[in-house]
Order: structure tokens, then sequence, then C-alpha cells
């Protein structure tokens, strides 16, 4: 039997379970199962449908056992701001809400007309976005919801996959940084900001760092699957952005190399040994997530390919032609000079993407797309275009300015998105590896276990 490292890889739109094993000294990995991840409204809000996807991951973990894999352990990565609440006996208390929900609207404005906002990125790092659990949060305890009145703790997504499989409740630190609840410096809660906002202490739990075992699967779990021996559940960099950095930080050490970790979101930055917390970097809207080893990924949560993802889906509705190669050769021949800023609101969860981006094109009297290979290539150009501000800014925070941008995840596969980048915004790309995430899970379990 191959002993194998198990990374779960939750994203916004699928999961995967990816195998990993050494073979003449490689790292050799195997996709055992992908599966589907859904958005689901269902009255007010919208869902992630979590006991479906525990479901899967167990399935995940069967078909790696039949498949002659022997798990040596396993780690678990998901987005970043989401969370579970459980109650004093293990329950979950309704399905997460996604990030994505309108929960949130206006509530960060609210928080700041009885929060000095200057303070309060001197002490979190955190970029002030509505989706970030501060807020989230903050919107429940405003509607009086009875979940925080009978919740034990606040689980993150990873955590509460990693509960479900050890029994263990503990906080990851780079999942539990992007909830701007947290003293960027201590590495801790800021209970300081916890009690001002009103929220119950007792749901922030210890705080774990990457590389910690959450404790073995449970008799049960190892029942469903097929296990017979002793597994362990690793804390990873279970921020999927962390995951991704950790799999190329040996790669890092020149501070003029800048990372972009390009999927669904992408995330612009560097990594460093400490946070900046300074007022330029909160007004270049700039965040101080947890990292591997201690380290911080100074970075700016940028919309990614999300709205060509909602386009692409659009389109395979109509019947029209979502071929990725066919897509970018179509927009790699298009002329069209129109830029949007993909960071609108507007863009953030639209009924239809392609109405939302005319109405934008109307609004700044802006050209707007007739074709699929005109929306493509409009899309890709305004991110190449957001990433030349990103990295201007980041000049402008660091001793030396970014000179190589290493494109690493999925995104990294969009030749024209990589040339455009680079032509635009100045700088020498690198791309790969494409599955950054998983390598850095798996990574993390082989130096842990």
């Amino acid at each position: 039997m191959t002993e194998t490292y198990l990374a779960i890889d939750f994203g916004g739109g699928s999961g995967r379970v990816i195998a990993g094993y050494l073979s003449e000294g490689k790292l050799e990995l195997d996709t055992v199962y992908r599966f589907p991840n859904r958005q689901i409204r269902m009255g007010k809000h919208i869902y992630w449908d979590f006991p479906a996807l525990f479901e899967e991951m167990k399935s995940g973990i069967r078909m790696a056992v039949e498949k002659g894999y022997r798990i040596k352990s396993i780690g678990i990565d998901t987005w970043g701001v989401d969370f579970g609440l459980i109650d004093r006996q293990g329950n979950l208390i309704g399905n997460p809400v996604c990030y994505r929900d309108s929960r949130t609207q206006g509530m960060p404005e609210e928080v700041f007309a009885r929060l000095d906002i200057r303070k309060h990125y001197a002490g979190t790092g955190i970029q002030i976005m509505p989706i970030n659990t501060l807020f989230q949060l903050y919107a429940m305890k405003k509607e009086g919801n009875p979940q925080l009145d009978i919740a034990d703790r606040l689980l993150f997504m990873p955590d509460l996959f990693s509960y479900f499989l050890t029994g263990t409740a503990n906080n990851e630190y780079s999942i539990a940084s992007t909830s701007e609840l947290m003293d960027a410096k201590a590495k801790n809660w800021d209970f300081e900001l916890i009690r001002e906002l009103g929220l119950p202490e007792h749901l922030f739990g210890e705080i774990v760092m990457p590389g910690t075992s959450r404790g073995t699967l449970k008799p049960e779990i190892m029942q469903e699957t097929g296990i017979d021996y002793e597994v362990q559940v690793m804390a990873v960099a279970s921020h999927d952005t962390a995951s991704a950095v950790y799999a190329i930080q040996d790669a890092h050490t020149d501070s003029t190399k800048a990372f972009l970790s390009s999927g669904t979101w992408s995330l612009l930055g560097t990594l460093q040994e400490d946070p900046i917390l300074t007022e330029e970097a909160r007004q270049a809207g700039f965040t101080n997530e947890g990292g591997a080893d201690g380290k911080i990924c100074f970075l700016q949560n940028i919309t990614g390919l999300w709205i060509l993802q909602q386009l692409m889906a659009l389109w395979k509705e109509k019947g029209i032609c979502t071929d990725y190669g066919y897509l970018l050769q179509q927009a790699a021949a298009s002329n069209i000079p129109t830029v949007i800023d993909v960071d609108d609101p507007m863009f953030q969860n639209p009924s239809n993407m392609e109405v939302a981006i005319s109405e934008y094109c109307t609004a700044h009297h802006l050209p707007f797309p007739t074709s699929e290979g005109e929306f493509v290539r409009c899309i890709v150009q305004s991110l190449a275009h957001r990433y030349r501000k990103g990295i201007m800014q980041l000049n402008g925070l660091l001793p030396h300015p970014v000179t190589t941008l290493h494109i690493l995840g999925g995104g990294s596969q969009n030749q024209l998105l990589n040339r455009l980048t680079e032509e635009i915004a100045g700088v020498k790309v690198e791309t790969g590896p494409v599955e950054a995430t998983a390598i850095g899970n798996i990574k993390m379990q082989m130096n842990h276990t």
C-alpha cells in the first residue's frame, strides 16, 4: 500500500480530494475525487450545503482507501471568512451562510460609526470588506439572531470539517486571521474588539498554528470510510491562499517578487515576517493574513475570475460554446478597449453578469462588449490593469519595487491574462504550480507528521 497524505480542498464552486505521495523523492498528486459545491438561496439567505459537502468528503476518503492508499494524515483547506456555529452538545446550528449573502450590506458603515477605523486597522491589519466574519456576526447580533444565544463555539469552515472528523474544536491561525477579529501582532483574538462589538466571547476558542495535529479520525468516521488504523487530521494553513503561498514559500526569499494566487479571487501580495499596519497600507486596501510558519501574507483581495466564471455559467445555460481555449482565442483577437473596475460591488453577485457589465459600461460611458470574445477580453484586460494598480501600491509600501509576479493556481493557465499582465503591469511573470493549494496542504502535512 502506498503511504499517502490527503489534501481536501474546498473551493467556492467545487471540492477535491487529492492524494499526495513521494515517488523517487518527487511529490506525486492523484485527484481521487471531484465534487460540486454550490450556493443555495433559501428564504432570506444564501447558504453552503455543509452536510452534503461533509458527505462528499467522506466519499472521497473512502475512494482513496479503495484505491489502495494507506492514509497517514488528512489536511483541509477552504475559502476564508465563513463559519458554522455549534451548540454545547456539539450540534451544528444551521447551515453556514455564504459570504455573498446580502446581510452584511451597510454593516461596515455602522461598525465604523462607533469604532476608530485607523486604530482598528492598526490592530487587526485586515482589509475592510463587508464579507468579513466581523460584519457577518455584527449583522446577526443586530437582527437578534437566536443562533448567537445558543451557540457554544464558532468554527470556520476548515475547523468545522475537522471538528466533525475528530471531535476537536479549535481555530486554525490562517483561517481565523481572515475574520478581522484578531490582533495581527499577538496572533490571537482581539477580545477588546470582540467585547466592544458586543459579541459572545466564549465563541472564540483556542487558536492553533499550521502543523498542529487536531486529533485522529473518530471511530464512526473510520468505519464509514473503511479505515482500520489511526489517521491524524492536521491543521494545515487552512485558508486556501495560505496553503497556496506555502507551496512556493521557499522561492519567495527575494523581496522583489510578489505572488498572485489566481482563481475565483485574485490574491496579490508578498510574504512578510511581520504585519504592515500603517495608515498607507490601510488606505491602499492591503490585508495582513496569517500564513505558515508564523509569516504574514500581505496582500490585496481582488475580484478574480469570478466574473468570467459567472459569464461562462450563463452562456452554458444558453447553449453557447464555453470551451476555455476557444473563448481565449476569440478574446485575443478582440480589440475592445473597455476596462471595468472588477472590484465594483455590482459584480459581487448579480443575477445576470452580462447585464451587470453592460449597465456598468453605460453608467461609465464605455463601449460595452457585444460578443463572447469581447466580454472575455474586457474581463482579462481589466484584471491585468487591476494587477498593475496593486503592484504600484505595493511598490509604495515596500523597500524594493516588485519586478517579478509569480502567478499560481488555476488562473495561471490563462496565457492571455499572463501575457497582458506582463505587458500592462510591466513585470516579469512566472507561472505555476496549478495545484499550489493542494501542494502546500500536503507539504505542511509531510513536514509535521
